[in-house]
């Protein structure tokens, strides 16, 4: 009798050592760490606030998805992300957004803001008729409406930009040939990243 006393003591602990075994299993299979295989913070899907964190993590960009989309707000992207990304971050387009108005194929610039005008609008009248024009959204005709702008400085600002992926500053107009500073200063209430 002494010998089924030993095997059910060696069968219980062998039962309690499978048991925690599982639940060890199935905790660590809720983890970042085993379900993406790395160490690095995931990516909120959600806005970024303006909490906490003081820029973007090495590698990010941060932008701004504005106009007819789902889910407008500011966002957090892996370098060397589209517009199209961007997009897709805040939910696609509204009923009435016009996403082949913009550059879905330009990369996006840490502070810049993508704008998805709505039916009825130009890519660059999305904030309104008076107020400024998106950069990364306007097109030849809308740069042309800004006083000091003709065809070729517009041509030249939609290459550059096209170029480079995006504006994510005024300042950065400095870079094409026939724009100085005088000009940056005359169009920064009507132009914006």
């Amino acid at each position: 009798m002494g010998t089924n006393r030993l095997q059910t003591a060696v069968f219980a602990a062998i039962g309690i050592v499978i048991l925690l075994l599982g639940i060890r299993a199935v905790r660590d299979a809720g983890t970042p760490a085993a379900v993406g295989g790395g160490s690095g913070s995931p990516l909120a899907s959600t806005p970024v606030g303006s909490g906490a964190g003081a820029g973007p993590a090495s590698g990010d960009v941060v932008v701004h998805v504005a106009g007819a989309v789902s889910d407008p707000g500011v966002y957090r992207l892996p370098a060397g992300s589209r517009v199209a990304d961007a997009l897709e971050r805040a939910g696609g387009p509204a009923g009435r957004g016009r996403p082949d108005a913009i550059n879905l194929a330009a990369r996006l610039a840490d502070g810049q803001q993508v704008v998805v005008p709505a039916r009825g609008e130009s890519a660059g009248a999305a904030t309104g008729e008076d107020g400024p024009i998106s950069l990364g959204a306007a097109d030849q005709a809308d740069l042309e409406t800004i006083e000091g702008i003709g065809p070729v400085t517009a041509a030249d600002i939609i290459e550059f930009r096209d170029e480079r992926g995006g504006i994510a500053s005024i300042e950065e107009l400095d870079e094409i040939p026939g724009i100085g500073p005088a000009t940056i200063e005359s169009l920064r209430d009507r132009l914006q990243p």
